[in-house]
């Protein structure tokens, strides 16, 4: 029987079996699960005393990485709200259209969130008395304040169970240019931590990285697969993790999570020395596609550690399909793009892959339903054509503001080929595939080919305005190369027209708020280099 237990009683569950355990480690600071958990519960005690005792349904959290956010973050699950992360760097407008469309009770701001103001709803900073709690000697001043016997608030309620409420809201780009909210219930959560805790083997004892912006879904991953299970979760500063290496050894982490380019970072900054790795047992990345070239990099680090590439939207809870590559990379797969495959949806999802007809077929769409699949976005108006049924033959979009009922695949935008193995293989976006001179050209393809030409280490092709028609123009890092010698070397292997106007050497590329390559940041870049 499926474990529908909401993310709090996973969290006091482990809390309870072991309260001297170390629950989290950030800033330099180190939290026993007893001490965790009565921060949170004192600081959802502080929520229901500025609401007059009224219970929130949705909890702002402006605080990232941080003991603060952490808290805030239990805090709101204690209330059985749902947590609404808010990074502290966001632009203003767009927290405050946030904000509004979460429909927030209340906003926890930490101690590194900046005159939180222009929010719709009440803001609750830190006061200098919670404020004493973050130092040095946060163990004996925390006693000091709320007292050593473990017992909540007394004006606290008791929790109440709610699976099918919603977990949290995590707001996405939306194609209007407006944040767009998708809800994960409860039940989603319970689905993916289930398998992954124990797929993983993540228990007391082990020490899982959190890499990821609370903004950032796979947070959750982090945050409750370790405190499911009286594990620690050991979180890097942003400087850390351009020195993953050095991060993994100091802090004897034993699964480690992170998007890909991380590694290209740490390969620039020679922090990869083969067998500089050699206690990570378990390494998972995912976010943006996976190289084989750096899957091999990561691996003469780390020969010892398991390394699997996930996928997943935010739509269907973090992640939905795993790739373990082979202990020896003698046996790792050859791709035609250069990336690990995504491999199989996790065994308790249902998969399609849908050709422009909606027909089954080995390439085409990726279309995903089950336990894990979202209830639908937090606007009904993103709804119509995200969804489509399947009577066995044909698929037919959901064109509908309603809730889409659970029979309902989810439609991810990504484009996937199934191999003889089963495994898929992410193509690229569908949005990535434009038309060039009536030619139909998928981006990743010109791509994949450019990563091969020598010196070339990551390889990103946009679509740049010019006169007369929209053109391609190519950034890469590595090694700078002449722009014909690169052309020359696309020659070789691609159409004319697939070949991109100019060639831009970039020392690295610019990373969005989840430490994802900003393809729109270098389509501006590239725009401006003509």
């Amino acid at each position: 029987m499926a474990d529908r237990r909401t993310l709090h009683e996973r969290f006091a569950a482990s809390a309870a079996a072991h309260p001297g355990r170390t629950a989290l480690e950030t800033e330099g600071r180190v939290l026993s699960y007893a001490d965790l958990r009565r921060l949170a519960e004192h600081t959802a005690a502080r929520v229901l005393d500025a609401l007059g005792g009224r219970r929130p349904e949705r909890v702002g959290v402006l605080a990232n990485r941080s003991v603060a956010a952490y808290a805030s973050y239990l805090a709101a699950q204690r209330l059985g709200a749902a947590a609404v992360p808010l990074g502290p760097e966001v632009a203003p407008a767009r927290l405050t259209a946030i904000a509004g469309a979460a429909a927030l009770d209340v906003v926890l701001a930490g101690p590194e969130a900046a005159d939180p103001t222009g929010f719709p709803c009440p803001v609750l900073p830190f006061d200098e008395t919670f404020n004493e709690t973050f130092n040095e000697t946060f163990n004996e001043t925390f006693n000091e304040t709320f007292g050593e016997t473990g017992e909540p608030p007394a004006d606290l309620p008791p929790y109440e169970p709610r699976p099918d409420a919603v977990a949290y809201i995590v707001f996405t780009s939306g194609s209007t240019g407006t944040p767009k909210g998708v809800p994960v219930l409860q039940r989603n959560a319970a689905a993916v931590l289930d398998y992954a805790t124990d797929r993983y083997g993540i228990g007391p004892g082990s020490r899982v990285s959190q890499t990821f912006d609370l903004t950032f879904d796979p947070t959750a991953w982090d945050m409750f697969t370790a405190w499911s299970t009286g594990a620690t979760l050991v979180v890097p500063a942003r400087s850390d993790l351009v020195r993953p290496a050095r991060f993994v050894r100091e802090h004897r982490i034993t699964h480690w999570f992170s998007v890909p380019s991380v590694i290209t970072y740490a390969q620039r900054l020679r922090d990869l020395a083969p067998d500089s790795l050699p206690e990570l047992r378990w390494t998972l990345f995912g976010g943006e596609p996976l190289t084989l070239e750096q899957a091999a990099a990561w691996h003469r680090a780390a020969p010892g550690s398991v390394l699997e590439n996930l996928y997943g939207p935010t739509e269907v809870t973090v992640s939905c399909t795993q790739y373990r590559l082979p202990a020896d990379p003698a046996d790792w797969p050859v791709t035609a793009n250069g990336t690990v495959p995504i491999g199989t949806p996790y065994p308790h999802l249902d998969a399609l892959v849908l050709d422009h007809e909606g027909r089954p077929s080995d390439e085409g769409e990726l279309c995903l339903r089950g336990p894990q699949r979202f209830p639908g976005y937090l606007d009904p108006a993103e709804n119509p054509g995200r969804f489509v049924s399947f009577d066995g033959d044909r698929a037919t979009v959901y064109d509908d503001r309603a809730a889409p009922g659970a029979e309902l695949y989810y439609r991810t935008g990504d484009r996937v080929r199934r191999g003889a193995d089963g495994a898929l293989l992410h193509l690229g976006r569908l949005d990535q595939q434009v038309k060039i001179r009536g030619h139909r050209v998928e981006l990743g393809d010109i791509e994949a080919a450019l990563r091969t030409a020598d010196g070339v280490t990551e390889a990103v092709v946009v679509v740049v305005p010019a006169a007369g028609e929209p053109s391609l123009a190519a950034a890469y890092t590595g090694t700078p190369r002449s722009p014909l010698a690169l052309r020359a070397h696309l020659t070789d292997r691609l159409p004319v027209y697939m070949l991109p106007r100019g060639f831009t050497h970039l020392d690295a590329f610019p990373l969005n708020a989840n430490r994802k390559t900003d393809r729109r940041a270098l389509a501006r870049i590239l725009s401006a280099h003509g």
